[in-house]
């Protein structure tokens, strides 16, 4: 009797990302630095800003100082791996970082990644850049050879699971009381793209960030999602 089994995998491992920058036409993310730090607080940091934090492993950085270490501590970091996220491309002095991502559960063996660990600033938020950030993400992965990129939210977490259906990720399903988070269950959804669904994704990009998609007044003229299934 023979039994089904899964299509040959690749016969050698995705690589293990590094720190790299990544450029975009609106966008630059780079290696976290501590020269970001104080950037990054001005934007997400400050108790203010404590409740962007809510679904986050860390409960916030109030003050300056508390911020640079936790920074300290993602430099330091290989899984997860930081970036910080600029306003605008690195050539514009403007550009300034507003927003922190990583890739994590990094397997190379299994050709699976995850990106993560998303906070950003108002500067950023619903931007051409935050949306173009996470395309760079996306694209470095599979060009690291990865078979599947995947996204994680808590359950409770709306934004954050429009946004990865809104990139294109697919929702696979929860997974109930998955962790224990800052003294309370967590529900986790999962989310995917797997690298034969990522040149539909990958051309739904390409042509929501042409200039061409924008009007005078920087105005999407077709969403992202009728850019993929258009």
């Amino acid at each position: 009797m023979v039994l089904p089994i899964g299509p040959p995998a690749p016969p050698t491992p995705a690589t293990t990302p590094t720190h790299v920058n990544l450029h975009g036409r609106y966008t630059s993310v780079l290696p976290m630095s501590t020269d970001h730090s104080a950037s990054l607080f001005t934007h997400v940091g400050g108790k203010h800003n404590v409740p962007r934090w809510t679904y986050m492993t860390r409960p916030g950085f109030p003050t300056l100082q508390s911020f640079e270490d936790y920074t300290a501590e993602c430099i330091a970091s290989a899984d997860p791996l930081f970036f910080s996220i600029l306003t605008g491309p690195a050539s514009d002095p403007a550009s300034e970082a507003a927003g922190i991502v990583s890739y994590l559960s990094i397997v190379p063996d299994h050709l699976r990644i995850e990106i993560g660990s998303v906070i950003l600033g108002d500067k950023l938020a619903r931007t051409r850049a935050a949306t173009e950030a996470f395309f760079l993400m996306i694209q470095h992965a599979f060009d690291l050879g990865y078979h599947r990129v995947e996204w994680k939210a808590n359950n409770l977490n709306a934004p954050s699971r429009s946004a990865a259906a809104r990139l294109g990720f697919v929702f696979e399903g929860v997974f109930r009381n998955h962790m224990v988070v800052k003294g309370h269950m967590r529900d986790t959804a999962w989310f995917s793209i797997t690298s034969d669904e990522w040149p539909g994704v990958k051309k739904g990009f390409d042509a929501w960030l042409s200039e061409s998609n924008f009007d005078a007044d920087g105005k999407q003229l077709r969403t992202l999602k009728d850019c993929r299934e258009n």
